[in-house]
């Protein structure tokens, strides 16, 4: 059985349809990237798949039993309220001390313990959201742009992480990703977005790739492909013209991201 799937998922925030009829599937230990444009409702599949938004249609159906840990894009804290890194580590569940440390060790920050979260770098901000994640022992962990903001090193050194993490603990893994040299060494398997589900497979060869430069307004300037497609219908449905910044750096539009 599936981890969890989605039939006919469809996503509407007041007149806007955010995601139309997606079909998809995460299997057990797995490495599954999604891809789109800003807009295309990446973001709000990862909060349906959680059950943070619900479905306006369709259905999202998770194996009984199954442990998430979820990493979102961007976390708020309030500056102005101290908190160390072990003290968020227990929210919401409290963890040991032994527990804490193990997994701050084994994400590779083992000396934050004591640290205020408002002092982390960004790539240890991550690392610390990793290692909450992981003290859930999830079945699946789903990360939504978990290198953002990250250098070119850093961003490499998290995606090893995350490929070492699946091989030893056997959990699935489901992101959001722009890096996409890392999605095409990384991943088993490509979902392309835009609102509804354009084409997915695993990813096959380094080339150009017209349906993506189209998506992304990439013109021909040489994109990397990186799709294995088996899917049937053309792909004249990926190619809208939106207004959407395709900037990998600008923000997503409202719920649609």
């Amino acid at each position: 059985m599936s981890l969890i799937s989605t039939e006919n998922l469809t996503v509407r925030f007041g007149g806007a349809t955010a995601l139309s009829a997606v079909n998809m599937a995460i299997e057990p230990g797995e490495i599954v990237t999604v891809v789109g444009p800003n807009g295309s409702g990446k973001s709000t599949l990862m909060r349906a798949l959680i059950g943070a938004i619900p479905a306006s249609s369709g259905r999202v159906v998770r194996k009984p039993g199954l442990v998430v840990g979820y990493m979102p894009q961007r976390l708020a804290l309030d500056g102005r309220m101290p908190m160390t890194v072990r003290r968020f580590l227990s929210l919401p569940h409290r963890r040991s001390p032994a527990e804490a440390q193990a997994a701050l060790a084994r994400v590779g920050v083992p000396d934050l313990g004591g640290q205020q979260m408002q002092t982390l770098s960004g790539g240890q901000f991550q690392r610390v959201l990793l290692a909450r994640a992981l003290l859930m022992k999830p079945d699946l962990l789903i990360m939504d742009e978990p290198t953002q903001g990250l250098d070119q090193p850093g961003t490499a050194a998290f995606y090893k992480l995350i490929e070492d993490l699946r091989a030893e603990t056997g959990c699935a893994v489901l992101m959001v990703s722009h890096d996409l040299h890392v999605v095409m060494s990384a991943s088993d398997r490509v979902l392309c977005l835009n609102g509804h589900v354009c084409c997915q497979g695993t990813p096959h060869v380094v080339s150009n790739a017209p349906e993506y430069r189209a998506l992304f307004g990439l013109g021909t300037g040489g994109a990397l492909a990186l799709y294995q497609h088996d899917h049937d219908h053309d792909h004249e449905d990926c190619d809208h013209d939106h207004d959407h910044s395709h900037h990998p750096d600008h923000a997503e539009h409202g719920h649609a991201g």
